[in-house]
């Protein structure tokens, strides 16, 4: 009985090291969320002076047409799809990208930008370019 009751100390006492060892700490702030995927053009913006968030609905997405899209893989490849004209055809572009922390830098057809990631979840990839301040939401 007493080795059981050593046993279940050891046990116990290892799992309450493990839990504490596994904190949020490590990440910076970072979220767990994975990167990679296809988010569909949602909203654009800005902050307005008073702090709060400015969005609307993103005029680039052609009326009638399927939403424009950012698609990040796993290869660091990026491709932005653009539905445009009458006929809603797709123009896709392909480019980089980088993230470091909860910066993202794309380099789309020579250009390149970086922007805070503010956000991301399963559902939605917020960011903020760094040099224009424009918010972009991006929904999977």
């Amino acid at each position: 009985m007493k080795n059981l009751k050593k046993i279940l100390f050891v046990v116990a006492l290892g799992l309450g090291m493990f839990a504490t060892s596994c904190s949020n700490d490590d990440n910076e702030g970072e979220t767990i969320v994975p990167l990679q995927g296809k988010y569909n053009l949602s909203k654009q913006g800005i902050v307005a002076p008073d702090g709060s968030e400015q969005l609307v609905d993103a005029p680039e997405n052609a009326s009638g047409c399927n939403r424009d899209y950012l698609e990040l893989k796993l290869s660091n490849t990026a491709v932005i799809g653009d539905y445009d004209g009458a006929n809603c055809a797709l123009v896709e572009t392909t480019g980089t990208y980088v993230r470091s922390h909860n910066d993202l830098t794309l380099v789309i057809g020579g250009v390149t930008t970086t922007s805070d990631i503010m956000n991301l979840t399963n559902k939605e990839l917020k960011i903020k370019d760094k040099t224009t301040g424009i918010i972009t939401v991006y929904t999977r």
